[in-house]
C-alpha cells in the first residue's frame, strides 16, 4: 500500500444531546457550530471532503479542499465544521447556504503522516492537531470557552452561539454516537422532514407553508408543525421544483393536519428549522425555515427522546 492512502473511512463521531448544562473534571467545552459537518482526506496531492453521508463535498468547498491541501502532512484526516460566520463571528447556517465565505473549523485529528490516532486520548490528538494547523486562516481550530462548563454554556448564550461541545479528554474517537461526547443547545434548532405544503395565499407564490414530521420509535412520522416564515422568493420557486415531483395522495404522516389546501409529498426532504420551544401537544413554536440538508437522511430523522412515543 502506498503510503499517502489512508487505509480506512471514518464515520463521524457523534455527541449525544442533553439538556442541561454541566461541569466535571477532565472535560473541555467548545462552541457549538452551525453549519456541515465534515471529514478532510488528505492523501498526497489529493484532498477529498466526505460529509456526514459520505457525500463529496470537494467541489462544494474548493477554497477549504485547497486549504487542507496546503497542510505539510502527507496523509491527514480531520474532523470539522463547514462555517459560515456572520458580522459577530457567530457561525449561520442561513449564510452557508447562500453562498458566503467558509471556513473549517476542525475539532479533531483521526490520522497523521501514517499513523492512526482514533484510540489515543482527546487531550492527545487535540495537541497533534494544534500543532498541525496554522494559527488563522481559511482552516482553523475550533474555539474552546470556558473551562469551566456552567460558565462556558453562559458565554455560549451571551455571544449568541447556537450551544456547546463537552468532550472527556481521555476518550478515545469511535465512529458512532457517544456519550463521551454532549451537547448542550442554546438555541432550539433541529432537522425535519417535509411531509407537504400549503397552497400560497394573497401575494405569496408558489407554496404557503411546509408541514414537518419526524420519525419516533415505531419508525411513524409525526406532524410537529407547519413552517411558514424564513422563505425568499428564491428558495420558495427552489422548493417548488423540488416538491412537485413527489407530490403524493396519501399522506405520510401517521397524524396527518387537516389544514386546507394541503398537497402532501413523500418525506424524501430536510429541512433545517429553528424554533422557540415545544409545546405541550408537540408541536413547533414559532419555527423558522433555514435551508435544506443533504448531508442527512431522511430515515434518520427522529424526534428528540422526550418527543418520541414510548414503545408498549
Amino acid at each position: 500500500m502506498r503510503k499517502d492512502v489512508i487505509p480506512f473511512r471514518a464515520q463521524p463521531m457523534l455527541a449525544t444531546l442533553v439538556s442541561q448544562p454541566f461541569d466535571r473534571t477532565g472535560w473541555v467545552y467548545e462552541e457549538k457550530y452551525d453549519g456541515y459537518r465534515i471529514l478532510a482526506y488528505k492523501e498526497g496531492s489529493k484532498v477529498t471532503l466526505l460529509s456526514r453521508n459520505r457525500k463529496d463535498r470537494s467541489d462544494t468547498f474548493p477554497s477549504v479542499a485547497e486549504a487542507v491541501a496546503r497542510l505539510k502532512q502527507r496523509t491527514l484526516l480531520l474532523d470539522g465544521e463547514v462555517i459560515a460566520f456572520d458580522r459577530h463571528n457567530v457561525s449561520r447556517f442561513q449564510l452557508l447556504q447562500q453562498g458566503h465565505s467558509t471556513g473549517y473549523a476542525v475539532f479533531d485529528c483521526l490520522y497523521s503522516n501514517g499513523t492512526d490516532l482514533r484510540q489515543k486520548p482527546l487531550g492527545e490528538r487535540r495537541r497533534i492537531l494544534e500543532d498541525i494547523l496554522p494559527k488563522e486562516g481559511e482552516i482553523f481550530i475550533s474555539r474552546r470557552l470556558a473551562s469551566h462548563g456552567f460558565e462556558a454554556f453562559r458565554l455560549a448564550k451571551r455571544r449568541g452561539f447556537e450551544g456547546i461541545v463537552a468532550k472527556d479528554t481521555a476518550a478515545p474517537y469511535v465512529d458512532r454516537r457517544s456519550t463521551s461526547w454532549l451537547k448542550v443547545k442554546v438555541h432550539q434548532e433541529e432537522e425535519f422532514l417535509i411531509g407537504g405544503f400549503t397552497r400560497p395565499e394573497g401575494s405569496r407564490q408558489h407554496l404557503g407553508a411546509l408541514l414537518l414530521g419526524a420519525y419516533d420509535e415505531r419508525r411513524q412520522l409525526r406532524y410537529v408543525g407547519k413552517v411558514g416564515t424564513g422563505f425568499t422568493r428564491r428558495n420558495l420557486l427552489s422548493l417548488s421544483h423540488l416538491l412537485t415531483p413527489i407530490v403524493q395522495h396519501t399522506p405520510a404522516f401517521a397524524d396527518p393536519p387537516s389544514t386546507r389546501g394541503t398537497v402532501f409529498v413523500a418525506p424524501k426532504l430536510v429541512a433545517q428549522i429553528a424554533f422557540q420551544e415545544w409545546t405541550s401537544d408537540q408541536k413547533l413554536r414559532q419555527p423558522v425555515y433555514l435551508g435544506l440538508r443533504d448531508d442527512k437522511r431522511p430515515q434518520d430523522i427522529l424526534l428528540p427522546r422526550q418527543n418520541r412515543t414510548p414503545i408498549r
